[in-house]
């Protein structure tokens, strides 16, 4: 009972925040100099004062700041997002067809993040004065240090120009359309791949110094001194006692990653050409089409937040003393 009203509270608070943020961003897009019905005159090819009137009072632009807000939160409420200036379409729309790439790209690159970042750590915290320690080292502080459109630059011309292994752009290869789930599949992962990896590696970095640290911090314990001191296998002490005690930041710093995976997929998806809501955002921007901004900045603020409701519920999960205490 305690743990579904810790949930249900902690959803009411998520609901504020998101509300909040909507408000903020419907804000601070108001608030943007210029002229939105001139930029949807702008892709007429100009127009007349007497039409752009006109525009404004089809878009509700010409209605108070206050009036516009409610009825933007009104249709959202309602799961109406507005209507895209540039790319003339419900921009619910615009952004469903583009959340699946996007959500593909952003989670396999924060499950390999996640995984490889936090079991170099947890090799490197096994002999911290090691040359493996030293090397993660290194590779973290490397991997760390280069920006993400950068490393993308750098992989394409190396793994898609010199040694053509990997393609340079897109989700999926036309020339397989119909051929079959399983070919299909295997060539999104073929076309996943440089993204993913482009766009996790810097948070491999952050994971395994992390974890790292963690894993020193835990191994100094009693427990873990008393489990070695009954003959526990060492495998099984560091990985059972000790892990299991020490990836709680991880798991921390894995939702409050979420957002910056969001803002990196934007540069990603726009090096590799991939078809997912980073892309859309940029072009966007780029339009000065506003309904699809906030729509894209409004849904991605409920997967950053939703991620993050879920992650500290994973607490009670993984550890034991937290649901106890709850």
């Amino acid at each position: 009972m305690r743990i579904l009203q810790g949930f249900f509270s902690r959803l009411f608070y998520s609901l504020i925040l998101l509300l909040f943020v909507l408000v903020l961003n419907f804000t601070l897009i108001h608030l943007t100099p210029g002229d939105p019905a001139q930029v949807i005159a702008g892709q007429m090819g100009g127009a007349t004062e007497e039409i752009l009137n006109e525009i404004r009072a089809a878009y509700g632009l010409d209605k108070p700041f206050s009036t516009q807000l409610f009825t933007y939160l009104g249709k959202v409420l309602h799961g109406d997002l507005g209507f895209s200036f540039y790319f003339n379409g419900p921009v619910s729309e615009l952004i469903w067809q583009r959340v699946p790439a996007t959500i593909l790209l952003v989670v396999s690159a924060l499950f390999f993040s996640v995984f490889v970042g936090t079991f170099l750590g947890v090799l490197a915290a096994k002999k911290p004065n090691g040359t493996l320690s030293y090397i993660v080292t290194i590779l973290a502080l490397l991997g760390y240090s280069a920006p993400v459109f950068w490393t993308g630059m750098i992989l394409l011309i190396v793994f898609a120009g010199w040694l053509p292994l990997f393609p340079a752009s897109g989700m999926a290869d036309v020339t397989l359309v119909g051929s079959g789930w399983l070919a299909a599949t295997l060539d999104v992962m073929h076309h996943l791949i440089l993204p993913m990896f482009t766009l996790g590696i810097i948070y491999v970095a952050q994971f395994s110094r992390l974890a790292r640290a963690s894993m020193l911090d835990v191994m100094g314990s009693d427990y873990i001194r008393t489990a070695r001191a009954k003959g526990v296998s060492e495998t099984k002490v560091v990985y059972k006692h000790a892990l299991r005690n020490a990836v709680l930041p991880v798991v921390t710093m894995t939702g409050l990653q979420m957002s910056y995976l969001f803002s990196g997929a934007v540069l990603v998806e726009t090096v590799f050409n991939w078809p997912g809501m980073g892309r859309l955002a940029f072009d966007s921007i780029l339009r000065r089409d506003h309904p699809t901004i906030l729509g894209i900045l409004f849904l991605s603020t409920f997967i950053v937040v939703a991620a993050n409701l879920f992650t500290d519920l994973s607490y009670r999960i993984i550890d034991p003393r937290i649901r106890a205490g709850n």
